[in-house]
């Protein structure tokens, strides 16, 4: 007698959602398109699929429970009449999945196999198309144009300010003639007679499983359904074109060297899919007097002797503009004077200061009356 619970790895006690989970890990583990034509693998497939189909039904667990594999009356669970298993699996037990494909008896009839005589027609994709990608099938996922990466110089101002660029590419865009539909225009679209209006290409392949369906996008109408009764005669009725297109770039204040800005939908477009997304690597331009340090700026500034001994006034370059910044009396070489507010805004929507490193610059040439000066300093212990 076949132990569901065992083949599931659960206990009898297993709540509904346990015996989901249990079969959604084994189902992956041994999918078909995982494990090809191993054998092995695919029995225990289709083991974990027959006990999900008993104990995730409320009355065909309660009798499996009083009568075991063998079923009401030692004749299985095979049988689409009263007592047996023939509903096949509920698409909404098993998180929106279509298993209307396990019918006729649910896993055969006579054979405890899939289908008559051990076959049956499904869809792989959409059973099992979460395991592989958000719940769609790999063959039909939608098409996506390239991703794309330009370089942008901006000035030291701007990375510190932000600022909006406009910069032109050369790219796949869609076709400014037909809107990117592929039709002429005040031409009408059709229905395509390859796919006849599905956008994809059902094929039937063999396994061990039976016959398997798998789709593909249409190369005809590339996924839409539909073909122009009339082509465009500037893309050829692919919406595509290679041309100029000029994209707007908004830069943030505060932005690094070397940083990348994603634009998404702003790379290449492919027809009957989405386009793919841009990726602006900035470059800043160095300032001759200005440097960054976190939200703060830094700036070096070179004063007299006597300007640090009795203090004075400077006139200080910063990028709001020229400012006045007093020296105090008896600064020393190597100093900082903090000017707030004149820094790098940041996200609390504030600014960092401006950091001003003193220098004094010593006179190479002394008058007799500036040696007379010093000796006097002298005398006074200075």
């Amino acid at each position: 007698m076949k132990d569901y619970y065992k083949i599931l790895g659960v206990d009898k006690s297993a709540s509904k959602d346990e015996i989901k989970k249990a079969f959604r890990k084994l189902a992956h583990q041994h999918h078909p398109d995982k494990t090809k034509d191993d054998a092995v693998a695919g029995q225990k497939f289709k083991e974990a699929s027959e006990a999900y189909s008993v104990l995730s039904d409320d009355q065909k667990r309660k009798q499996y429970d009083t009568f075991g594999s063998a079923g009401p009356g030692g004749g299985g669970f095979n049988g689409g009449g009263p007592g047996g298993f023939g509903g096949g699996f509920n698409a909404n037990d098993f998180g929106g999945f279509d298993f209307s494909g396990f019918q006729q008896g649910g896993f055969g009839q006579g054979g405890g196999g899939f289908g008559q005589n051990g076959g049956v027609e499904f869809d792989l994709g959409d059973i099992f198309g979460d395991f592989f990608g958000g719940g769609r099938s790999r063959q039909t996922r939608e098409q996506r144009g390239h991703d794309i990466s330009v370089d942008l110089l901006i000035s030291f101002e701007e990375s510190i300010f932000g600022v909006e660029k406009d910069i032109i590419v050369t790219k796949m865009s869609p076709c400014l003639t037909c809107n990117g539909n592929g039709a002429a225009p005040g031409s009408s679209m059709e229905t395509c007679k390859n796919c006849s209006g599905k956008g994809k290409i059902d094929e039937i392949r063999r396994s061990f499983m039976g016959a398997v369906k798998t789709s593909r996008v249409c190369e005809v109408c590339h996924g839409k359904g539909q073909v122009p009764k009339e082509k465009c005669s500037t893309c050829h009725s692919e919406g595509v074109v290679d041309r100029q297109q000029e994209i707007s770039v908004k830069i943030p204040a505060g932005i690094e060297e070397g940083q990348m800005i994603r634009l998404t939908g702003m790379g290449e477009a492919v027809s009957g899919g989405v386009s793919g997304d841009m990726y602006v690597k900035i470059h800043v331009k160095p300032d001759p007097f200005i440097r960054k340090d976190r939200d703060n700026l830094v700036t070096d500034l070179e004063i007299k002797l006597t300007q640090a001994l009795t203090g004075g006034e400077v006139t200080l370059k910063t990028l709001d503009g020229d400012i006045i910044l007093k020296i105090p009396a008896g600064t020393n070489n190597g100093d900082i004077l903090r000017v707030k507010g004149k820094g790098v805004p940041n996200d609390r929507g504030k600014r960092g200061d401006m950091l001003v490193r003193i220098s004094i610059g010593m006179p190479k040439h002394l008058s007799k009356e500036a040696k007379k000066a010093i000796e006097e300093l002298k005398k006074e212990g200075l």
